[in-house]
């Protein structure tokens, strides 16, 4: 059985075809980019996260917590407490300058700002992981049919040859045909694996979402009742 030859049908096809398979070539390799990118990013996170979390909760106080996580780059936990560590700081400079006449009432109002500034920072990590995934989503979408346009301006090309030709045999029209299916092979090819990433790193990014949460929530229960104790 004669192998099918796809660089001769690319070479022999015409030029909005080849458009075609160049166009769908380009969102293959972006998508392929993408993927391995994100393998690597989600990668160092899952091993980072382990790390920090272990020595947050055996951390003695949050500036040794803190120490860990200024060492830290890809971590989302660790960049979400960096964000709330730096408001803690404020706030306690705030205090400083009230000269101990706040209340506990005082004292816990202030946690609606460091809630929003852990909302904040989870927001933009979330970004940070998610950059580029929409990409793959679009090709996953789009490339099916890209490759049907390519195929059917190649069945209208393969037509119009044979019309000049005047003869309709299988000889004549089967190549043109096959050069034209290539498209949609082609397209098809492009968006499985731009599909199967999106929805795989889609669900590794709620997982992500909700243990940023998690960890946000911890570390507001945990300020929460070290203001408590240190009110007379």
């Amino acid at each position: 059985m004669e192998q099918v030859n796809f660089f001769q049908m690319f070479l022999t096809a015409g030029l909005v075809v080849k458009f075609v398979m160049l166009l769908l070539l380009a969102f293959s390799f972006f998508s392929w980019f993408i993927i391995f990118k994100k393998h690597l990013l989600f990668k160092a996170a899952r091993l980072h996260s382990a790390e920090f979390l272990e020595t947050f909760w055996q951390s003695k106080n949050l500036a040794a917590a803190n120490n860990t996580a200024q060492e830290i780059d890809i971590c989302p936990e660790a960049s979400i407490f960096k964000h709330g560590y730096t408001e803690l700081q404020k706030l306690s400079r705030s205090q400083a300058d009230s000269a101990g006449t706040e209340t506990l009432k005082m004292r816990l109002a202030h946690m609606d700002n460091l809630q929003r500034t852990l909302a904040k920072a989870t927001t933009q990590e979330m970004h940070r992981f998610g950059k580029s995934l929409s990409f793959l989503a679009t090709t996953g979408s789009a490339a099916p049919f890209i490759g049907l346009f390519g195929t059917v301006w190649g069945i209208m090309a393969a037509f119009q040859d044979i019309g000049m030709r005047g003869s309709a045999t299988l000889a004549v029209v089967a190549p043109g045909i096959s050069e034209a299916l290539v498209a949609t092979a082609a397209g098809l090819a492009v968006a499985i694996p731009a599909v199967v990433f999106y929805n795989f790193y889609s669900n590794k990014l709620d997982n992500i979402e909700n243990d940023m949460h998690s960890f946000a929530a911890d570390f507001l229960n945990l300020v929460e009742r070290d203001l408590i104790s240190r009110t007379p």
